[in-house]
């Protein structure tokens, strides 16, 4: 199994999560992420998308939820990466719980790194533009 890493992405500091470790499904499998990323400084965690549990993508189960608030409450931003598609085109529930994701500022889903790092760059320029 691979180790998560610590990786610095346009400024911040990143826990990049190995794609072959432990699915999370439960408040306290993203406990175990957060502890680790607080204990690292970062303030984003890169999870694979592999990396969560079927059940996630059920929004009826409540895991989505369960996880998501666990990242909000302690103010760590979460960025799954990876295909979802196949999930979304299930559901309508969870591809307007993507979308709706994906407009705010505390989870983000993306297909690649690249298009993280795009929206970490368009953060940032948005960021600058309010400061100007």
């Amino acid at each position: 199994m691979s180790a998560d890493t610590l990786v610095t992405l346009h400024g911040r500091t990143v826990l990049a999560c190995a794609a072959d470790g432990p699915k999370l499904c439960s408040a306290a499998d993203a406990t175990d992420v957060i502890g680790e990323a607080l204990g690292y400084g970062a303030d984003l965690v890169l999870l694979p998308v592999r990396r969560l549990a079927v059940e996630f993508f059920t929004l009826r189960t409540g895991v989505a939820g369960e996880l998501v608030q666990k990242f909000v409450n302690y103010r760590l931003r979460l960025a799954v990466v990876g295909d979802v598609s196949p999930h979304v085109a299930r559901s309508t529930a969870l591809r307007d719980f993507v979308a709706e994701a994906n407009r705010g500022d505390q989870l983000w889903f993306v297909a690649t790194m690249a298009e993280l790092e795009e929206r970490l760059r368009h953060r940032d320029e948005r960021a600058a533009a309010k400061t100007d």
